[in-house]
């Protein structure tokens, strides 16, 4: 069983908006994935797990990556094969990525062992054939998550890029925005809102996305009480993963968070 005991955890967070109040969710995971109203994650052995009904169901076969959105459920396993996860089964597909992303308008995104980009347009992603072609993108990022209004990457060097004009019928887009900041990965939420996290575990939010802006204005670090190295985002929870893969769900609130509170733990 993935865990046995329940505990609440209240984290103080400072931002522009508010405070957080975080949950911790038993058990560990290393990757997590949430979008169009569901929870998927993996653990160190690369079991399979989705969230129900305020429990961990264990999902058959074994992935080190998995995204969860519009696209459907799509993972990697540890020899960078994809598989769509189609009548409660995993279905691999041709090509090889180490990191992919449902995130966009039915379209698939991912990055492969050499950091190169590719993406699989809507038509196949909602497809049940097997035999799917993905289309390659000019850059190199080692992270690619996308949304409604766009795909974000991360580079080796951690610079973060915005991909313009990625349509469901070309996901290929048009031309790389260079964006401020320094992050280890990033998430683009179904809704489009883009969380990050950076190489000291610090995580931020990008502030002012809209259609006619959507690359945003400027980061707002959340200043949570401890560091994390993952962190995604759905349906107004933020879901983290610490550097040990202790999980955490955070709801922003305006309700003032004491110390005291931080420190207390309810089982």
């Amino acid at each position: 069983m993935l865990f046995a005991v329940s505990l609440l955890l209240l984290c103080a967070g400072i931002s522009a908006s508010g405070d957080f109040h975080c949950t911790l969710i038993p058990g560990k995971l290393k990757q997590i994935d949430a979008g169009a109203g569901e929870v998927y994650g993996v653990n160190d052995g690369d079991d399979i797990y989705r969230w129900v009904n305020n429990d961990w169901i264990q999902i058959p076969g074994k992935l080190i990556h998995v995204s969860v959105g519009p696209a459907g459920v799509w993972g990697v396993n540890k020899d960078n094969v994809i598989y769509k996860f189609q009548d409660n089964d995993w279905m691999s597909v041709p090509g090889f990525l180490k990191q992919v992303d449902a995130g966009g308008d039915k379209f698939l995104g991912g990055v492969n062992a050499r950091n190169s980009i590719y993406c699989l347009r809507r038509s196949c992603t909602v497809s049940r054939s097997s035999v799917v072609h993905f289309t390659p993108l000019d850059g190199s990022v080692k992270y690619y998550s996308c949304g409604p209004l766009g795909c974000w990457g991360v580079n080796s060097a951690n610079s973060i890029y915005f991909r313009h004009n990625v349509k469901p019928t070309s996901c290929l887009g048009t031309q790389w925005e260079h964006v401020d900041g320094s992050l280890a990965m990033i998430e683009v939420s179904t809704d489009g809102s883009v969380y990050g996290v950076n190489s000291a575990g610090s995580v931020y939010r990008r502030d002012g996305i809209s259609a006619e802006t959507p690359t945003g204005t400027s980061w707002t670090e959340l200043d949570f009480c401890v560091t994390f190295k993952h962190v995604t985002y759905d349906n107004g929870y933020l879901w983290l993963l610490d550097p040990t893969g202790d999980i955490y769900r955070c709801e922003e609130t305006d309700l003032a968070i004491t110390q005291d509170q931080a420190q207390r733990s309810l089982v």
